[in-house]
């Protein structure tokens, strides 16, 4: 299968992962309005449930499509950059990590390296992707750049979770100005 093929059945598998997770939490949400309007008195003032009934507790705790699908690519991240970085010398420093994230392990995910890495030697990386493959399928424009967001969650998880199993933490911020390109902040966390 070529290069090309792959790409490509990433990018339908994970417009298919959004649109589940989308779904999910669009369900859930109409549960709890239901739940909430049926049962007005089973909530305190805070909003928090009276009793400790498990499923309806879980109802209420479930993350936003966002969460979903970041802590989904947090564990692909921790899987894939532990296959790819097993015959990489020892990373010594944050910025050679950095190095290996956006041409490695973005090479081994996105079939292409990062188009641009800065840093203002303080914790903080902006990896840049000008022409991100799994934003190529948006028509291009600035009125679809609000509907970009659950479509960068799992690839700022999948980043995480690289970073995590190099045995750093951080936090992933990803955003768009002007599709396809990405935007991704990394906010590194001392030890």
């Amino acid at each position: 299968m070529s290069n090309n093929t792959s790409l490509l059945a990433f990018n339908l598998l994970h417009m298919e992962i959004v649109k589940y997770h989308s779904s999910c939490v669009e369900s859930i949400n109409k549960k709890k309005k239901e739940w909430t309007l049926k049962n007005n008195g089973e909530l305190d003032v805070s909003g928090i449930l009276k009793q400790d009934d498990p499923v309806i507790s879980q109802l209420f705790t479930q993350g936003s499509v966002e969460t979903r699908l970041e802590l989904m690519g947090f564990r692909i991240g921790q899987t894939i950059c532990e296959k790819v970085s097993k015959d990489t010398n020892r990373l010594s420093s944050s910025l050679e990590i950095m190095k290996f994230i956006c041409k490695d392990f973005w090479l081994f995910i996105f079939s292409k390296q990062a188009d641009n890495l800065k840093t203002n030697n303080q914790g903080i990386f902006v990896i840049f992707d000008n022409k991100f493959s799994l934003l190529m399928n948006f028509s291009h424009g600035k009125q679809f750049v609000s509907k970009s967001g659950n479509y960068l969650a799992l690839p700022s998880g999948i980043i995480r979770g690289a970073l995590h199993s190099l045995n750093v933490k951080a936090i992933v911020t990803a955003s768009t100005e002007l599709l396809p390109g990405a935007k991704f902040q990394i906010h590194l966390q001392p030890s």
